[in-house]
């Protein structure tokens, strides 16, 4: 058995330097730096208010955009009753007459009126959808689902507020007691009546495709990328690679 060997007092030991630096192998310690930590504590915090920010704009402009589309709505079914007006001043009248016993006939039986009071309320349906879309189109410019859907249920709503109020300013319904109240073999006028309540979808219908067609050709445009520095010119081509690189 032999004993251990121990390095000469002048020869530094194998396992690491007796001075306190580090090895050349050993990579050299990092100092603790306190405001390293302080810089990135504060940029974190600074992304997460910056993101609460973002969310707190979005939900305000969110509200925004649901209170103008419920003005947006409001006002179209406001215009109905307009619409209502309109379509009782121009529809055609249907001819009707008694013959004195309680029976009610067409004094016309191949008259068209009864198509023309339909006609008459697509017509104008039509008309106030285009106008709704453009005056929603100028008062907010920006588009969105909520604007969209305000157009449609305002369409409907007013559809129907001008198809009730048409019907109560036109002639009565009660036919047996107007027969009765003008006589025998005097004309008068039918009730007005929607035949096809299809009519009603007239107007959300030609407001949606209008403000979707002005939006398209007038609408905000997204800004567009930029564009690289070796593709601005017309006919340059990229730098070549370094030689490093290879």
């Amino acid at each position: 058995m032999t004993a251990p060997q121990t390095p000469p007092n002048d020869q530094p030991s194998q396992d690491g330097p007796s001075d306190g630096r580090p090895h050349e192998n050993q990579p050299p310690e990092r100092a603790y730096d306190p405001w390293a930590a302080s810089a990135g504590t504060a940029q974190g915090a600074n992304a997460v208010s910056t993101t609460e920010g973002t969310a707190v704009q979005d939900r305000a402009e969110f509200r925004r955009e649901l209170r103008e589309a419920a003005l947006i709505a409001i006002v179209a079914t406001v215009c109905g009753a307009l619409l209502g007006v309109l379509w009782a001043w121009l529809a055609p009248h249907v001819p009707l007459i008694a013959d004195g016993s309680g029976n009610v006939y067409l004094k016309n039986s191949e008259g068209e009126e009864s198509i023309g009071g339909d006609g008459t309320f697509v017509l104008l349906g039509l008309g106030f959808g285009v106008l709704c879309a453009l005056a929603a189109f100028f008062y907010r410019k920006g588009g969105g689902i909520p604007l969209v859907v305000a157009l449609t249920v305002g369409g409907l709503l007013g559809s129907v507020v001008a198809w009730r109020l048409g019907m109560y300013m036109g002639p009565t319904s009660d036919l047996a007691a107007r027969a009765a109240e003008v006589g025998k073999g005097v004309t008068f006028d039918a009730p007005l009546r929607l035949q096809a309540k299809g009519a009603l979808l007239a107007w959300p219908v030609a407001a949606m495709v209008t403000h979707l067609l002005v939006t398209g050709f007038f609408g905000p445009r997204d800004p567009e990328p930029p564009m690289s520095d070796w593709a601005t010119g017309p006919h340059q081509a990229p730098p070549p690679p370094s030689s490093s690189d290879s």
